[in-house]
């Protein structure tokens, strides 16, 4: 039996973010009965209970700020230790998702390895570039993903890009790397077009099938929404922009809020969160467009969900987006006037020529990122027989 050990997600059930989704996709859809599954789940209490036929167990973090995560997933380390050790298990791995702890992995690297575990390390993206952390939180994200990459006996990483810069920028520990990538879910909607819930939504923002491009995601600087808006208000357009983002209490909304006056643009449609999975996938499909505009690294969860619900997708053109949509999008640059210049374009597109780029789209999300392909991806490399690095 394998025994494999999950920490780095804030838990399951999932209710929100990426690898948390992931998590309840992976344990949900286990195939092989050679594998047992235990979760760390961030908490006030320190209770476990049983979900997906895995074992979670809870951790409970004080509120300590921006320290959390960190003292989160030692926490979890720890715990995972203790108990490989009291039920005298054999064959594990800890698979620790993204680089947070790199500065105190190293002691625990050498436990590990007495105990002939396996520590796999998924790196996530570039955190150490997100304009979110000052200069020092960014320095610590580089510090602490060059020494997680050192003691991994594996790194699992979702982007074909981002494999070949650990294998690049990481070459002296000739790192051991895999791509497996983030999955999506296949299917439309459950919602008709005449449901209640949703034409209720698009009166209460002005808008109908078709009449709007969208964006959905966080709102911070690196998903580029200060160019994807300069660049709307440029365009002849008469769809509107709708944003799908939380923008409660954020500085950077005000900030974008003076600097391009979009306010000012009738357009301009800032509508909250929408947390009703169905509907969001319905908002998707019924979108004219969806505008991507991340460039921080790894296959993101917003980009697969819009090529598997949305026809026409313009995205930003970095090497990320590229790999995973190829020939089913449309790719935009930050040079001024490209992104306006392309939605005037895509406004002139025949209904067969949107269909056709959806249909791309959504076989690439059917061949490479649907869950059941990442769950044996997954699964096959559990049950590998890969050793353990020794500490040096």
């Amino acid at each position: 039996m394998k025994h494999i050990f999950i920490i780095g997600s804030k838990g399951i059930p999932a209710s929100y973010g990426g690898f948390e989704t992931f998590v309840d996709k992976l344990t949900a859809n286990r195939k092989s009965d050679n594998i047992k599954y235990y979760v760390a789940c961030m908490s006030d209490n320190n209770d476990t209970f049983e979900y997906n036929n895995a074992q979670c167990f809870n951790v409970k973090i004080p509120s300590i700020g921006s320290a959390k995560a960190v003292y989160y997933d030692i926490a979890a380390l720890k715990r995972c230790i203790s108990y490989i050790k009291e039920n005298n298990l054999t064959d594990c791995i800890i698979y620790v998702l993204a680089c947070r702890i790199g500065p105190f992995i190293g002691r625990y690297k050498k436990q590990l390895s007495d105990m002939n575990v396996r520590l796999y390390v998924n790196p996530d993206g570039h955190e150490w570039k997100r304009d979110k952390w000052n200069a020092a939180i960014r320095k610590y994200w580089k510090i602490s993903e060059k020494l997680m990459v050192k003691y991994a006996d594996l790194l699992i990483c979702d982007s074909k890009n981002i494999e070949k810069y650990i294998q690049n920028d990481y070459a002296q520990f000739k790192p051991a790397t895999t791509f497996i990538a983030y999955g999506a879910d296949k299917g439309k909607s459950e919602l008709a077009d005449n449901d209640k819930k949703l034409n209720d939504w698009y009166t209460k923002f002005g808008l109908s099938k078709g009449s709007y491009y969208l964006v959905v995601g966080r709102f911070v600087p690196e998903n580029n929404y200060e160019t994807m808006i300069r660049e709307f208000m440029k365009s002849s357009t008469s769809k509107s922009l709708v944003l799908i983002t939380n923008v409660e209490k954020n500085k950077f909304y005000e900030k974008l809020r003076e600097t391009t006056g979009f306010e000012k643009d009738k357009r301009i449609r800032f509508v909250g969160t929408v947390y009703d999975d169905q509907l969001l996938k319905k908002i998707r499909e019924d979108a004219y467009g969806y505008f991507h505009g991340h460039e921080v690294g790894g296959t993101n969860p917003s980009l697969l969900e819009a090529l598997s619900y949305t026809d026409l997708n313009l995205l930003l053109g970095v090497g990320f987006n590229r790999e995973v949509a190829e020939d089913g999008a449309l790719y935009w640059d930050k040079s001024e006037g490209n992104l306006a210049s392309l939605i005037e374009r895509c406004d002139k597109l025949d209904a067969d020529e949107i269909l056709s780029t959806g249909m791309k789209a959504k076989k690439r999300i059917s061949d490479y990122y649907n869950w059941d392909y990442i769950v044996d991806e997954y699964e096959r490399t559990f049950n590998s027989d890969k050793g353990v690095k020794s500490v040096k």
